[in-house]
């Protein structure tokens, strides 16, 4: 793989970054109690305040679930041009699928919610005309004819934006595209070849740049820094590593101490010295990880960054089978977080990514 040269950042940056490492990633969902509002007595002719209470009450119980929400992923363009992960809230509803495709259209619903100095993927103009999720996983999606007015530099990132934006469903695995019924064995401009579908293990945000023989390589997905104004957020980013790399936890290591390429926009969250002292180990879904003393972020002692706690986090739970991971430093757990909580239990994947609104 060519040689890289990664973004590191200067002390300032490098401290304010840190200070808002862990927002981007974590949702802080606060407990707000509400206080009943003082209750009012009217007196009212027998079975009339019956009939009303009761008209209001199905009233309050419609709009209540009309309002319902939830959180899901969106996969949108940054101002990079990187698909990126981005949580935001929308309406609950039965059709899931459609709905997060729907929110994929420029222009469409998702503009009153697009996250500053992103953007939607999908043509303005397209409407999904349906979904249909298959036994063995793919998930069809079928769009009307204005699906093809896309630029061809954004083939690749509509691909990739509609396949890890609908995989973040557990049940569906891959995803194939149909246009006004029809099935599509390449994508309408450029001709990226879908088959039989496409997955996450097609890779994001794919660097094959310095790469000489690409078939003597797989991928290995990661997740960089970037900012927007005073927020940070997770970056996906395929790589490729030779296939003599047959412990793929270390490879993904190994591509974060890297760092990002130069120019990309992105940062590197790691120490240029830091290193694994032993091979990764794995058990029933547990990486253990023993790093030396490069890990920690900053000047203090046992202290680990949140982005790159987050980083590592990330990165690992996107393979098969890894569900946490725990951190030592030359065989001892005595790291600590940021804000001095003691990192003695191994850290598992969030359920949302980038749940900062800005």
């Amino acid at each position: 793989m060519g040689k890289r040269t990664a973004h590191r950042w200067t002390a300032p940056v490098l401290a304010s970054l840190l200070l808002l490492g862990g927002c981007g990633l974590f949702g802080n969902d606060e407990a707000v109690k509400e206080i009943d509002p003082p209750q009012e007595t009217n007196y009212v002719k027998d079975g009339q305040a019956l009939q009303e209470a009761t008209g209001d009450k199905k009233e309050e119980k419609e709009k209540a679930k009309a309002t319902e929400t939830v959180k899901r992923e969106l996969y949108l363009i940054d101002k990079n041009g990187f698909v990126v992960p981005q949580t935001v809230e929308l309406p609950k509803t039965q059709a899931v699928a459609k709905q997060v495709l729907e929110y994929l259209i420029e222009d469409g619903p998702v503009s009153e919610i697009l996250p500053t100095g992103f953007r939607a993927v999908i043509p303005a103009g397209t409407t999904v005309l349906g979904t249909k999720l298959e036994k063995d996983g793919t998930l069809i999606a079928d769009f009307s004819p204005e699906f093809k007015q896309y630029k061809p530099e954004d083939e690749k990132r509509i691909l990739q934006a509609i396949t890890w934006t609908l995989t973040q469903f557990d049940n569906i695995k891959r995803v194939k595209i149909r246009i006004n019924g029809y099935d599509q064995e390449v994508m309408p401009v450029n001709k990226t070849p879908i088959q039989d579908g496409v997955s996450r293990a097609d890779g994001i945000n794919i660097e094959a740049s310095g790469v000489p023989d690409i078939t003597n390589t797989h991928p290995v997905t990661v997740y960089f820094v970037a900012q927007q104004g005073d927020h940070t957020y997770y970056v996906p980013v395929t790589r490729r590593v030779p296939n003599k790399e047959k412990d793929n936890i270390a490879a993904a290591v190994n591509e974060l101490i890297q760092g990002p390429d130069h120019g990309s926009g992105l940062v590197g969250a790691f120490q240029p010295d830091a290193k694994l002292v032993d091979a990764p180990k794995y058990e029933d879904g547990k990486v253990t990880l023993n790093f030396n003393e490069g890990i920690y972020g900053s000047n203090k002692k046992n202290v680990i960054s949140d982005v790159v706690l987050n980083s590592l986090v990330l990165s690992l739970t996107e393979q098969n089978g890894v569900d946490s991971v725990a951190i030592t430093v030359n065989g001892k757990a005595d790291l600590v977080t940021e804000d001095g909580k003691p990192l003695t239990k191994p850290v598992t994947r969030p359920q949302n990514v980038n749940t900062g609104a800005f």
